[in-house]
């Protein structure tokens, strides 16, 4: 019986798609806004991009979770289908013969070495014996030269690959180009695989038939806009969240090229009008949307805190330990970095004050403890003669990663000055916080102003060692001063996930107001399968 009133409850409030570039799983805000709306009685799917292009399907509490496949061919430039016979005249053609080519001169030596053994068995009065065995090596000797052009040729397709930058002039004029003569329609022809995510997505949102789309970030505004639109002509009505997690002009492009932030602006510009509410994670980027967008009213903040209380996933699934998985025990000064691991955000400063921490480990707890940039963070500490003290951990789940980090001494934030990073509390913080750590933070505008207010930590220069040793070492001198901060009333409890979920149903609420509110969700149903673990910062 209250299943079946909870699922009567979701129907009247509504459908409410939620939609996110991403796999899911590894993204905590994500997460929790779509288990408090199924719980606030919303009838939630969450849509998101396979990572292995496969479909996948499970419940987060009441919410359904799909991944979608997402091939993104529109995403490969047309050099990258060409060769380039001026400056790389004899590399491969990019068709996918040369890791062909590759494979197969190394199936070629595999093969002469067993030949050449089998000789080396052989009965020495077997006929030919010699000859065979200057054959062999004559052979041997052309497989060595062609695995050196091989790789050569190789070599050159990788550098015709990599060395093409989107920076140089006739890349800066064909974007001023197209600005000029499609204006913010230009990200067609300058980010054409922002379409991949329409073509993957855009159909089953149509098939969904929300009453209600939460887009998070700028990639998804674009296909909530886009069904918005195909709705009312149909006669049906879309309201459109726009959840904006970071400043778009303040980020730093993944690609190296004049076009991507040009491109990923104008589609920003030309569906932001679409958004009948936007969100964002802080005061300050609500004022920045305002006025690059010259919205009518101040984004709504929710904050990406983390929750109070856990309804665990896993039954019987406490935090791993810390300080087990280093390898450390207890009265080992121990620091922690949790979250995203690239070189912006600064984690090489933790290993290079190491030789004037004596005794001081330090755990990185990143989305990809075996990737390019932390494995250089690690070749570092090895130079340096600490790789002992450095521990590289991959996420826990969002529901662990409180109790797992206040198995350390300090958290540490010790990212550069980027815009996106000056007007915001990140995950971390308030993760960091309802762990009780004292903090040890760069000197990032609102974090700094945060941190000097509550006293719950130490402020260095960023990409500064000494300052940042000098923190640190005042930190671990008296960490309970840092911790008595937090006993202040009230400062937890509005860093809690239960208060921002208060504020998104609000938002919700304030566009369909004609949607009764809900007790509780649609719990999960019984056997249901679990998401992944894994959270993100």
């Amino acid at each position: 019986m209250e299943l079946d009133t909870a699922v009567a409850a979701s129907r009247a409030r509504g459908r409410l798609v939620m939609l996110v570039d991403n796999g899911v799983n590894g993204d905590s805000r994500v997460q929790k806004a779509a288990r408090s709306a199924a719980d606030a009685g919303w009838d939630v799917v969450l849509l998101g991009r396979s990572p292995h292009g496969a479909p996948e399907t499970w419940r987060l509490g009441g919410a359904e979770v799909r991944l979608l496949p997402m091939p993104d061919p529109l995403a490969r430039r047309r050099h990258e289908f060409r060769r380039a016979w001026l400056r790389w005249p004899l590399a491969y053609p990019p068709s996918g013969i040369a890791p062909h080519r590759a494979q197969a001169v190394k199936a070629w030596r595999a093969d002469l070495a067993v030949r050449a053994a089998r000789l080396a068995l052989a009965d020495p009065a077997t006929p030919r014996l010699g000859l065979r065995r200057r054959a062999l090596r004559a052979e041997e000797l052309a497989a060595k030269v062609t695995q050196k052009w091989v790789s050569f040729r190789y070599w050159q397709l990788t550098r015709a690959r990599t060395r093409r930058k989107f920076r140089n002039p006739w890349d800066r004029a064909y974007t001023l180009f197209w600005q000029l003569a499609k204006g913010d329609g230009a990200w067609r022809r300058l980010e054409p695989g922002l379409w991949d995510y329409e073509l993957a997505y855009g159909p089953v949102v149509d098939e969904l038939r929300p009453d209600l789309i939460h887009a998070n970030d700028f990639r998804m505004l674009g296909v909530a806009a886009r069904a918005k639109i195909r709705a009312a002509v149909e006669g049906r009505e879309i309201k459109v969240v726009w959840d904006a997690h970071e400043f778009l002009p303040g980020l730093k492009p993944w690609r190296d090229n004049a076009r991507w932030l040009p491109a990923h602006r104008a589609h920003e510009r030309e569906y932001a009008p679409y958004a009948d509410a936007v969100m964002t994670v802080s005061g300050d980027l609500a004022e920045l949307l305002r006025r690059e967008h010259g919205l009518a009213e101040l984004p709504d903040v929710v904050l990406n805190a983390p929750a109070a209380h856990h309804e665990e996933l896993v039954p019987d699934a406490p935090a791993p330990d810390l300080r087990a998985l280093c390898g450390i025990g207890p009265d080992v000064p121990l620091l922690v970095y949790s979250g995203a691991a690239a070189r912006q955000r600064g984690l090489d400063i933790m290993v290079d004050a190491l030789p004037q921490l004596p005794g001081v480990h330090v755990a990185l707890v990143v989305n990809k403890p075996t990737g390019p940039y932390v494995s250089g963070v690690l070749a570092r500490a090895a130079k340096l003669g600490v790789a002992d003290r450095v521990h590289a951990l991959p996420y826990v789940a969002h529901w662990q990663v409180v109790p797992f980090l206040s198995g350390a001494d300090a958290g540490v934030i010790p990212i550069h000055h980027w815009p996106n990073h000056e007007i915001a509390l990140i995950t971390k913080f308030f993760e960091y916080s309802h762990a009780r750590l004292p903090l040890v933070v760069s000197d990032v505008k609102t974090m700094a102003e945060t941190v000097r207010s509550t006293g719950q930590g130490e402020v260095f220069r960023a990409e500064d060692v000494a300052d940042y040793v000098r923190a640190v070492r005042v930190v671990l001198a008296d960490p309970a001063r840092y911790r008595a901060a937090y006993d202040r009333p009230g400062l937890l409890a509005n860093w809690t996930w239960e208060a921002q979920a208060e504020v998104l149903d609000g938002v919700y609420s304030r566009l369909l107001p004609d949607r009764p509110r809900a007790v509780a969700g649609t719990p999960a149903e019984p056997g249901a399968p679990q998401p992944p673990v894994g959270a993100a910062r």
